[in-house]
C-alpha cells in the first residue's frame, strides 16, 4: 500500500482543514494509507522519503531551513508532491528551496473572485483527458512567476480588466515537472474547498495526485 502525508495549516482563508479532509478522503479511496499533520516539523522527518506522496496545504507561513531542505531531499529522492492554490503555490515565500521544488510562486491575482477561463494545452496527457477544451471558473485567476522548466497542462489568459498591463498575458494553471527522481504536479485552481465540487478541477487535481505519487 502507498503511503500519503498531508500536511496543512497557515492561512486560514484557504481553508486547509476542509481541503486536508478532501484529499485525505479521495487519497483513501485510492488505495493510500495517509498521515495528517499540521506543523511544518513533519517535513523534517528522517524518514520523509519513506511516502510515495506529500501534500502541502500550508499557505504563507514559514518553513525552516533544514524542514524545507529535507523536504526537496525526499522529492530528488522520489516521492512525489502535489497539491493546489495557496495552500502550495503560495507557501512558505521566503524559501526559495521549496518555490524551486514547486516551479512556480503566486504573485497576484487582480480582481480577486473573478470569472475567467481556463484553457487545455495538453488534451493528449492523461491528467487532461476528457477535460473539456476550454471551461468557465470562478475563483481567483493567478499571476504567477513560474520556473520555464514545467510542463503545462492548462492556462488561462488575463484580459486587463483589473490590471490592464496584464491584458493579454497567458498563464499556466496546472503544471507538471520533475524534481530529481520525483514527480511534481499542481493546479492553481481551488480558493475555497467548495471548488472541489467542480468536476474539471476535482478530476484534474485527483489524476495529478495519482500522477505525482512515486509507484509501489
Amino acid at each position: 500500500m502507498r503511503s500519503a502525508l498531508i500536511v496543512w495549516g497557515g492561512w486560514n482563508g484557504h481553508e486547509p482543514e476542509e481541503c486536508a479532509a478532501i484529499y485525505r478522503r479521495w487519497l483513501h479511496e485510492d488505495g493510500y494509507s495517509v498521515r495528517v499533520e499540521t506543523a511544518t516539523t513533519a517535513f523534517a522527518d528522517p524518514d520523509l522519503g519513506q511516502y510515495a506522496l506529500i501534500v502541502p496545504i500550508f499557505t504563507m507561513s514559514k518553513i525552516e531551513k533544514d524542514e524545507a531542505t529535507n523536504l526537496a531531499k525526499a522529492i530528488e529522492g522520489g516521492t512525489g508532491l502535489a497539491g493546489h492554490h495557496g495552500g502550495m503555490s503560495d507557501a512558505f515565500r521566503d524559501s526559495v528551496d521549496y518555490q524551486f521544488v514547486v516551479g512556480g510562486q503566486w504573485v497576484a491575482h487582480p480582481g480577486n473572485i473573478i470569472d475567467y477561463t481556463v484553457d487545455v494545452t495538453r488534451p493528449d496527457d492523461p491528467i487532461m483527458a476528457g477535460i473539456p477544451a476550454s471551461f468557465a471558473y470562478t475563483s481567483e485567476q493567478y499571476y504567477m512567476h513560474m520556473d520555464p522548466s514545467v510542463e503545462v497542462l492548462a492556462t488561462t489568459t488575463f484580459s486587463g480588466e483589473h490590471a490592464a498591463w496584464t491584458k493579454g498575458v497567458v498563464m499556466p494553471v496546472v503544471w507538471k515537472r520533475h524534481y530529481g527522481a520525483g514527480r511534481v504536479f499542481h493546479s492553481t485552481l481551488g480558493h475555497r474547498a467548495a471548488e472541489f465540487e467542480n468536476p474539471n478541477m476535482a478530476t484534474i487535481l485527483r489524476r495529478g495526485l495519482n500522477w505525482a505519487s512515486r509507484s509501489e
